[in-house]
């Protein structure tokens, strides 16, 4: 058993690098010291599970399949779609074959079926997560205007764009129609 958790260990490693990597099109709209993919992925998760659980989804399982969604970007870097024009894309569950390779069947085989019904679209739990993923990037964007970055309206808009869920959209719409400290605000008991 100890040798099978050696390319676990490998992967828990590798997988600590998404605190350093920054998601990289927010440079784009002049953003200087973006958030990492693993700041990214935890609050993705975090609304997943929100979304799930007013859609009628399987919150834990969305949250999961969000937790794993950008785990190839320790090999593959933040690639954004401008990026992606000129250089295709790896496949996610390529990359995650590699880097669930060594590990005890049981575990890679249950990691490489996470991403790929995520990469599958179809599950309730998948298409949460990925509306996650959206509404994530139009949350952050809404505080990226906020600190001054103006060109992260278009990051704002676009992800609104691609909302497909009732909930994403009506999500969406509260965000857009609060600031970003109304919560500490209402918290503190202050009047809007």
């Amino acid at each position: 058993m100890a040798d099978d958790l050696h390319a676990v260990a490998r992967f828990l490693l590798e997988a600590g690098t998404l605190k350093q990597n920054r998601r990289t099109g927010w440079w784009m709209a002049g953003v200087r010291d973006p958030e990492s993919v693993a700041e990214h992925a935890w609050r993705t998760s975090l609304i997943a599970s929100v979304i799930a659980q007013l859609e009628g989804a399987d919150p834990a399982r969305a949250a999961l399949l969000a937790v794993w969604h950008d785990s190839q970007e320790t090999r593959t870097g933040d690639v954004n779609h401008l990026g992606k024009k000129y250089a295709p894309s790896a496949d996610p569950q390529a990359v995650t074959a590699d880097q669930t390779a060594g590990m005890p069947e049981g575990l890679a085989s249950v990691v490489r079926a996470w991403v790929g019904e995520y990469e599958a679209k179809e599950s309730p739990e998948a298409v949460c997560a990925r509306e996650a993923d959206k509404l994530e990037c139009l949350l952050q964007g809404i505080e990226y205007l906020a600190q001054g970055y103006a060109n992260a309206q278009r990051w704002v808009d676009n992800s609104r764009g691609r909302l497909v869920t009732k909930t994403g959209k009506r999500l969406a719409d509260e965000l857009l129609n609060q600031g970003s400290l109304d919560w500490l605000r209402a918290a503190l008991g202050e009047k809007p």
